[in-house]
């Protein structure tokens, strides 16, 4: 009799642990549920803030474009690479990491919104004082400050067409994807899973007005999904920060060279599809091109 009233005790004992258990894993559940939810929303929020911040941009852009010539096709390259981004944003389900990468991205993009609309305001700037001096001349004058306005006109175009001309180019721009042998043997190759890096080749051009010496080139390349492939090196130009994949050092003495510079590669970016590959002399983009891995 004794033991079985001890046994009714031990049961009820263990029903009130396993009650209370039981009452505190479901507060546990109902506050994960509510956390997990919370933050779903916070991340579609700042997704949402992101392709608004997104679409300043590029409204800010084609307003720029609208009102200069000069410079109009460095402002729709930029706004171009604005768009893919977007179109990335929207494609994509918000997660943590992506809108990390975003984020970044986007300070990339408005660093280089800022250098740019610097050199707009600038060319503006010298629009507007030529006119103010013009508008200041008397009417005695008229005559020959139509000549100064066009000999003044004439100047900057030349000014721009040899600082333009003075630029490093390249042709025979090309990317690709290649295998690593043990002697150091390099073969192309366009299956995504057997790539060991990514090589981007190309021929910076002759220029006798170009300044020779030691220059840094660097390469970006974007996978199918608009992720950067590469070692993320992120170097301080005035302008702003940005990242590229990969970077080299060249020496030039006004005569061809050809450049070929490595990208190394991680395989969960390694993906099949269409890559772009973007090549800069410090922060001047020189040229783009694309390849494909299956």
């Amino acid at each position: 009799m004794m033991t079985e009233k001890k046994n009714n005790t031990a049961l009820k004992v263990l029903t009130g642990i396993l009650a209370v258990a039981l009452v505190a894993l479901s507060i546990y559940t109902i506050k994960f549920y509510n956390e997990e939810k919370e933050n779903k929303e916070i991340l579609q929020k700042e997704k949402a803030v992101i392709e608004d911040e997104l679409n300043e941009l590029i409204v800010k852009y084609d307003e720029a474009i609208e009102e200069n010539e000069i410079m109009d096709q460095d402002l729709v390259n930029a706004r171009d690479r604005i768009s893919r981004l977007l179109d990335s944003v929207k494609d994509n389900e918000a997660n943590l990491v992506l809108i990390s990468r975003y984020r970044r991205e986007i300070g990339n993009l408005k660093a280089e919104k800022d250098r740019l609309f610097r050199v707009v305001d600038s060319l503006s700037a010298q629009n507007q004082q030529l006119t103010s001096s013009l508008d200041s001349t008397s009417v005695a004058l008229e005559e020959r400050t139509k000549l100064s306005d066009s000999l003044k006109t004439t100047n900057q175009s030349l000014s721009t067409k040899v600082d333009k001309a003075s630029r490093l180019k390249v042709t025979s721009l090309s990317g690709g994807g290649v295998i690593v042998r043990n002697s150091g043997k390099l073969v192309e190759n366009d299956n995504n899973r057997r790539v060991d890096q990514i090589r981007t080749c190309f021929t910076l051009t002759a220029n006798d007005l170009a300044e020779p010496g030691e220059k840094n080139m660097y390469v970006q390349v974007y996978n199918p999904e608009n992720e950067l492939v590469g070692d993320e090196i992120v170097v301080q130009h005035e302008g702003g920060t940005m990242v590229y994949s990969a970077a080299s050092k060249v020496y030039y003495e006004n005569e061809e060279l050809d450049v070929c510079i490595l990208a190394n590669t991680i395989e969960d970016r390694l993906l099949e599809g269409n890559y772009k590959v973007y090549v800069y002399n410090d922060a001047l983009l020189l040229g783009t091109a694309s390849f494909s891995l299956d």
